[in-house]
């Protein structure tokens, strides 16, 4: 009797903790499979002084310009740089869709210490996500039952879906004290009305400070076709990735009419002993990144993706004269109509002296 006791609690215990309501959970539809993604980004908010390399380390990162990159801090920042507790640093990482939520895929991984709970592991996150995510996620029905050496993976909440019909990069905000929907959606180019449907939240007056909220950010436009490795290759303002197994650096900027701008990034690659050719064929002269100008014309040579072993580039033209507008035309068949009638009447005020 007391073991069927002991079991009815413990299937209690795990139906409890499936079923729990995710305080960070963001909407996640896209179809995905085990080998796509989605580039995603998320506040941390350190409780304690950290430095670059602990959060790179922490969160799994392979090499510390991946973090430099999503924070558009130089890529000659030392790793022990300091990070003040409670300022914010953006994480990147890869998302995918799983039963309509999002959640970061397979990383990070946190490797349990002697005397860690789940909900330090959660505080050592800053509480993106609650210990009983991470219970979920792992298969563990008593979150008070773990142990040392045990690898658990942390599930950062995020999105790959589109807003509005336009593909974005999935923002997890940490909601600060004394901020408004309306004055995130202005500070991150969207609408209050989108940041409300798309995080389910019918009243805008019950967000709390220290929330985590899906803010969609627009992307920088890009040549990269759809069948490359690394499509979609989306790329929020203000921040730079490398790519092509590490031959390639793209940096998005608003400035640039967000439009992706990609260039050699004359580091070693991850995968290839040397870096493909980055030449556009149908040109002697071109690299990636690289423009040369004629009357009216810009031609540039763009990144397009890559595959096993190949770099790929297209030449892309664009217009550097403007057209000159209806209204213009207009004023100027005006003003030669005004010149007309002008001399007309000079002409018939001779005639009449």
């Amino acid at each position: 009797m007391g073991f069927s006791k002991l079991t009815l609690l413990l299937l209690l215990t795990l139906i409890s903790i499936l079923t729990a309501p995710s305080s960070t959970a963001f909407n996640c539809t896209t179809p995905t499979n085990a080998t796509s993604n989605c580039h995603a980004l998320i506040d941390f908010v350190p409780t304690n002084a950290t430095t670059l390399n602990a959060v790179k380390t922490l969160f799994n990162m392979t090499h510390l310009r991946t973090l430099l990159g999503a924070n558009n801090l130089p890529l000659s920042t030392p790793a022990d740089s300091p990070v003040p507790a409670a300022s914010k640093l953006l994480v990147p990482f890869s998302c995918t869709c799983l039963n309509g939520s999002g959640i970061s895929k397979r990383r990070p991984i946190y490797t349990v210490k002697a005397g860690d709970g789940l909900d330090y592991i959660a505080s050592l996150f800053s509480r993106l996500v609650t210990y009983q995510e991470i219970a979920q996620v792992n298969g563990i029905p008593d979150p008070n039952q773990i142990e040392v050496g045990q690898q658990l993976w942390i599930p950062l909440p995020c999105s790959c879906d589109h807003v509005d019909g336009l593909e974005v990069v999935h923002y997890g905000h940490v909601v600060e004290a004394g901020s408004s929907v309306q004055k995130i959606a202005e500070e991150y180019g969207t609408t209050e009305e989108t940041l409300l449907r798309i995080n389910g939240m019918p009243d805008p007056n019950k967000l709390l400070a220290g929330q985590v909220l899906d803010v969609p950010l627009k992307a920088c436009a890009s040549s990269v076709s759809n069948d490359s490795f690394d499509s979609p290759l989306l790329v929020s303002n203000n921040t730079y990735v490398f790519t092509a197994n590490n031959c390639v650096k793209c940096q998005c900027s608003s400035a640039n009419n967000w439009t992706l701008q990609c260039e050699p990034s004359y580091l070693n690659s991850t995968l290839w002993e040397t870096c493909p050719s980055m030449q556009c064929q149908d040109s002697n002269q071109l690299y990636i990144g690289n423009t040369t100008s004629s009357t009216c014309n810009q031609t540039t040579c763009a990144y397009t993706g890559y595959n096993t072993n190949t770099i790929l580039t297209k030449l892309v033209a664009q217009s550097t004269c403007s057209t000159p507008n209806t209204a213009s035309k207009m004023g100027l068949h005006g003003s030669s109509w005004n010149f007309f009638f002008v001399a007309v009447h000079l002409a018939l005020l001779c005639l009449h002296l």
